[in-house]
């Protein structure tokens, strides 16, 4: 074991150019990161991640992200190999569980059976049904909840069921029990959905409707055994910070966190920091896709992404010798593209340790997700299934 803590902090969904198979899903010409520093017209700040190797590791480097000559750390791209492009496909790849068969989508909505199921558990008429963007539906719908008690239920272009309701007329824990319910039917054999997420919105009227940090993902159990798993049955600790312990349903968990926002979940980050222990800590911050990507935000999303930099330089001071960061994304989300759905792309992959040997190198663009749970385990000497580990190349050894 060379490094005593491994970081994961998963940008969740900047994403760094379109995938070599973007053309299936239609997202030919995404790029998140460069259409974010192309709407900041060279203002977008980043100096941490920019040392880091950001723009080092794209073909063009990002507008106002310099090359850095030499970068501190490693860096390159991972590729996706699973069917899907949203946040469980990412994050279970990560720890080498591709999901191979596709999942369930439903684009003209969900079938009756499962709505009339949703409706008789619930007691509760169930509105929408379809492809409908999450800020939106409340506002076009949000009214009329409030006056009915009415679930909205709606999807994306995602395998992901969500219901949202007024927290002053559905309590929060009454939409989580209906969403476990709704869970337990887009299991299988018939329907498999990646996510039921429970939406929770506050505010008196549809012009001041806002999402609240009550939002919670029930995610579909791992279907095959995680890194996680693997890392926690070798007796290390297992940390999850944000939606990590949803997406794989505390599967492998030791302790985990609930974030309210980005920076929440960097105060959690800097007070894991401050733990004695060994292993791997995993972070999701999500407000770069639930508050900018899928609202085509690019300011929002880029100043966002400098807010981030900025507690990511505390994160590099505190660092230990026998600390390893890495910094990636489980998929794109480009504010600078039409819709508003995930889009296809590769991730950045950035590596550092204070006591790293080898900084400034190519990492390549790896050619699964999996990599990244391939190398974690490979420092702590636990067998992997799945992945090509690169932890030689980023080791202090």
């Amino acid at each position: 074991m060379a490094y005593k803590r491994v970081f994961v902090i998963v940008m969740d969904p900047v994403g760094t150019g379109a995938a070599a198979d973007a053309a299936k899903f239609d997202d030919v010409g995404a790029d998140t990161l460069g259409h974010v520093g192309e709407a900041y017209q060279g203002k977008l700040h980043l100096p941490n991640l920019a040392k880091l190797g950001l723009s080092n590791l794209r073909n063009t480097p990002i507008e106002g992200v310099p090359v850095a000559n030499p970068a501190i750390g490693d860096f390159g791209k991972m590729a996706e190999i699973s069917t899907g492009k949203d946040s469980m496909n990412g994050h279970w790849e990560m720890m080498g569980l591709p999901v191979t068969k596709p999942l369930s989508f439903f684009p003209n909505g969900f079938p009756q059976e499962i709505i009339d199921k949703i409706e008789h558990f619930s007691g509760r008429k169930v509105i929408v049904n379809k492809p409908y963007s999450g800020t939106q539906i409340i506002h076009d719908y949000g009214e009329r909840q409030m006056k009915t008690g009415e679930l909205i239920l709606y999807t994306s272009g995602d395998s992901v069921m969500q219901i949202a309701a007024h927290e002053d007329i559905i309590p929060v824990e009454e939409l989580y029990k209906i969403c476990r319910y709704a869970r337990t039917l887009l299991n299988g054999p018939k329907y498999i959905v990646g996510r039921v997420i429970a939406r929770p919105y506050i505010g008196p009227d549809k012009d001041h409707f806002t999402r609240t940090a009550n939002r919670h993902d029930f995610g579909l159990k791992p279907t095959g055994k995680t890194d996680l798993n693997r890392l926690h049955d070798a007796g290390y600790k297992v940390i999850a910070i944000g939606k990590i312990n949803d997406i794989f349903s505390g599967s492998g968990i030791d302790q985990a966190f609930h974030n309210e926002s980005n920076m929440d979940g960097m105060d959690h980050v800097d007070e894991v920091m401050k733990q004695n222990f060994t292993g791997f800590c995993f972070t999701n911050l999500v407000d770069f896709d639930a508050m900018y990507g899928h609202r085509r935000n690019p300011i929002g999303f880029g100043q966002a992404l400098m807010d981030f930099d900025q507690r990511l330089g505390t994160v590099l001071d505190e660092m230990k010798p026998d600390d390893l960061l890495m910094i990636t994304a489980d998929h794109g989300n480009d504010p600078g593209f039409r819709g508003t759905d995930h889009t296809r792309e590769n991730v950045p992959l950035l590596a550092y340790s204070p006591s790293m040997k080898n900084s400034g190198q190519s990492l390549g663009t790896r050619s699964t997700f999996a990599d990244l749970g391939a190398t974690i385990l490979d420092n702590f000497n636990v067998p992997a299934e799945l992945g090509t580990s690169f932890y030689d190349q980023i080791s202090n050894k």
